[in-house]
């Protein structure tokens, strides 16, 4: 999938790109957001509470990113994850970014259970177990507990 490029002062900007999904997405679970970067709630089932940190404009790497961009969106990730730890209560989280599927830059944040079906292997790979069901974490507290930790958008 190619990129749009615009040259700016010193460094290359990235816009959306058409049949990128999460180009396309826009507001859907949107817990937080404001003009760099939006928090996803993904509610998946198997995984409850997992959410998507997404950057708003087409980039496929960190490294497309300026020091201060990079520092900017590790906030927001960081700052999800301590929101997850408090509303979800998790044994661990996971964080990653891998683009393979969608090359648009995003991290996922992960809230991992000692009993979930992957533990402790990634949630991508061959289950180990039958997982045990959870109920989702509340929404709207979670996104309360972003916006106090980043605030409005």
């Amino acid at each position: 999938m190619p990129f749009a490029t615009v040259r700016t002062r010193k460094r290359v900007t990235k816009f959306t790109v058409k049949g990128c999904e999460l180009c396309d997405s826009g507001p859907v679970g949107v817990l937080w957001q404001d003009s760099f970067c939006r928090v996803a709630y993904v509610g998946d089932a198997d995984y409850p509470g997992m959410c998507r940190v997404i950057l708003n404009r087409h980039v496929g790497e960190m490294t497309d990113l300026t020091p201060r961009e990079r520092s900017r969106l590790m906030k927001v990730v960081f700052a999800t994850e301590s929101a997850l730890r408090v509303v979800a209560r998790p044994d661990k989280i996971n964080l990653a970014s891998l683009g393979n599927v969608v090359p648009h830059l995003h991290w996922h944040v992960i809230p991992r259970y000692l009993d979930d079906g992957h533990f402790p292997r990634p949630i991508w790979a061959q289950p180990v177990r039958s997982p045990r069901r959870r109920a989702l974490p509340d929404r709207r507290k979670l996104s309360r507990r972003l916006k106090a930790l980043l605030g409005n958008a």
